[in-house]
């Protein structure tokens, strides 16, 4: 790990390492740039994402090449109706000695992929809850800390809910931004095409590893936030929460709940990332905007109002923005 003469210095760092992973995972990830800045904006803001997208959007090979590029060990979970916590925690066995002994199980990596999370059921979800709000997880009555950076990334299909578990509220708080995949633009889908059906495939260089992942997280912490934002951010996701007295009339007719205050700190430590990782060196209104609808648009709930209108969580996000300004 490299000696920074002072925090500025390690921010540049910083920020030369992101240019250089979104080079080295763009060699294999055609286009998607919006997502790849926001799965490492969580990363480095040790945070989790749930990713929202059809089957074939490469999803899978995304968390790969990132975590290839990140020098941590990954492991890929296939969430199904008969899926136990067990099968991702771990279980004693009895070994010759007849002593009972813990396996670890796929949760014990620094990188997670639980792909289609909302096809198990609510038990075996919420054996993730622990793991990814507290970093450890407890089997038998033992306490297990997992390794550090731990990020989980949750993939979900909007198409076919039959046969599915909507994720609780609670565990949707516990991921700080869910991502949106949208088919990609036409001329990139042609050079995906072209690199995937001819020749070998270029490989990513790895770029950093977990302790100058861990040194960046606690740099990011320390980056200054000035009050003005501060207020922006919270008045942003008070303005979400029907019939307070901060509400915004849009939320009074649209939402059946709004956002509570961990969407504040998430708008907060994305909004640092954000500004640090486009050169800045400290977060302004417009790095809240940049995260406010990946961070919002799981937290708050639409009426029936407006499902009839055709109003969106992120419609109503949008909005709120501009209003704000």
């Amino acid at each position: 790990m490299p000696i920074f003469e002072n925090d500025t210095q390690a921010i540049d760092a910083l920020r030369a390492a992101y240019q250089k992973l979104t080079s080295e995972i763009h060699k294999t990830i055609i286009g998607q740039e919006g997502v790849v800045k926001q799965v490492l904006n969580a990363i480095f803001s040790r945070g989790h994402c749930l990713l929202v997208g059809v089957p074939g959007l490469a999803k899978t090979l995304l968390v790969n090449t990132i975590a290839e590029t990140l020098g941590l060990e990954y492991k890929r979970i296939q969430f199904t109706p008969d899926l136990m916590p067990s099968d991702i925690i771990g279980s004693e066995i009895l070994n010759k000695e007849r002593e009972f002994r813990f396996i670890k199980g796929p949760l014990f990596a620094n990188i997670i992929l639980a792909d289609e999370i909302n096809r198990t059921p609510p038990k075996t979800q919420s054996a993730l809850l622990e793991a990814m709000q507290e970093k450890g997880i407890t089997a038998a009555g033992i306490r297990y800390k997992l390794d550090e950076p731990f990020f989980v990334l949750a993939t979900q299909n909007p198409i076919e809910q039959e046969g599915t578990y909507p994720l609780p509220e609670a565990q949707l708080d516990r991921f700080m931004f869910n991502i949106r995949l949208d088919y990609p633009a036409y001329q990139n889908e042609i050079d995906i095409i072209k690199s995937t059906t001819v020749g070998r495939q270029p490989k990513p260089e790895k770029v950093l590893n977990a302790e100058e992942i861990l040194f960046f997280q606690q740099l990011l912490e320390k980056v200054p936030v000035p009050d003005a934002v501060f207020e922006y951010a919270v008045g942003l996701a008070s303005m979400t929460r029907p019939n307070t007295a901060l509400a915004h009339q849009l939320a009074n007719d649209y939402l059946e709940w709004g956002a509570g205050p961990r969407a504040s700190q998430y708008l907060i430590i994305g909004a640092k990332t954000n500004a640090v990782l486009n050169g800045k060196y400290a977060p302004d209104r417009e790095d809240v905007d940049a995260v406010a609808a990946d961070v919002l648009r799981h937290r708050i709930v639409v009426n029936y109002k407006a499902d009839a209108e055709g109003i969106t969580a992120d419609d109503i996000v949008a909005k709120l923005i501009l209003a704000k300004k």
